[in-house]
């Protein structure tokens, strides 16, 4: 079963939200966290995502990327339904349209660094020689070319998140999310973290979706959006404090 979305063009809608709401259990309460949320977001923007924790960042990041379900409205993306999509057309959505990158990294720590790039294509059965070329061609942009054989835990946290990075962009995805990129890294390292993830998606045109609760990375957005009380508020062209 192939997931075909079209490609949008550049300035045409990736990404729509309409209505989208969720809430969880907590202790035997519901808590609301989006609350019936409109979003647009178009093809090659870079959308940064502010909220203190658990203003619900992860949980629209997780909507947009197919790993939770809304309790109402729609997601669309490239004008196709993740909301109607069956559980294996949600999978194979994941795998190819979607690239993530997480706060703890999420490598294998039995893989080498190289195995740990290709592994999505592993999962997807598509690690054929162009992938492998592809996987090196991206250790060499992130600077870890002469790491492709070392272990995870032979490398730094700041390594570790830019073999990450290479990871969620070997299936060449039309989306990039990142969650918290730079919360498990020191302030520097984080800056270096997040001028090579904004350099690499734009050189390949992606779209990047990255939530943080700091204010570091908001110099490489095109577009500021906060999560406040369950509404997302655009802070295009204003100061954000």
């Amino acid at each position: 079963m192939e997931v075909m979305l079209a490609t949008p063009k550049s300035n045409e809608p990736l990404i729509e939200l309409r209505g989208v709401a969720k809430s969880y259990v907590e202790a035997g309460h519901r808590r609301n966290i989006l609350d019936r949320v409109d979003l647009t977001v178009r093809a090659g923007e870079i959308v940064v995502l502010l909220g203190r924790s658990g203003s619900g960042k992860s949980t629209l990041l997780n909507l947009i990327g197919g790993l939770d379900a809304a309790d109402q409205g729609e997601v669309r993306i490239a004008g196709r339904s993740i909301n109607r999509m069956r559980d294996r057309e949600r999978t194979l959505y994941r795998r190819r349209e979607v690239g993530f990158v997480f706060q703890f990294f999420n490598l294998v720590p039995t893989l080498t660094v190289l195995e740990n790039v290709l592994l999505p294509s592993d999962l997807d059965g598509r690690a054929h020689q162009a992938r492998w070329d592809l996987a090196r061609d991206l250790l060499q942009a992130v600077g870890l070319a002469d790491r492709a054989n070392s272990f995870p835990d032979r490398l730094s946290g700041g390594e570790q998140q830019r073999v990450a990075i290479a990871r969620a962009l070997v299936a060449d995805p039309s989306l990039v999310l990142a969650d918290e990129p730079t919360g498990n890294l020191d302030l520097a390292t984080g800056r270096r973290v997040i001028e090579l993830l904004d350099r690499l998606t734009r050189q390949a045109g992606k779209t990047l979706l990255m939530a943080t609760h700091g204010r570091e990375v908001v110099g490489v957005a095109d577009r500021i959006i906060s999560i406040e009380a369950g509404q997302l508020v655009e802070h295009q062209g204003e100061a954000v404090h």
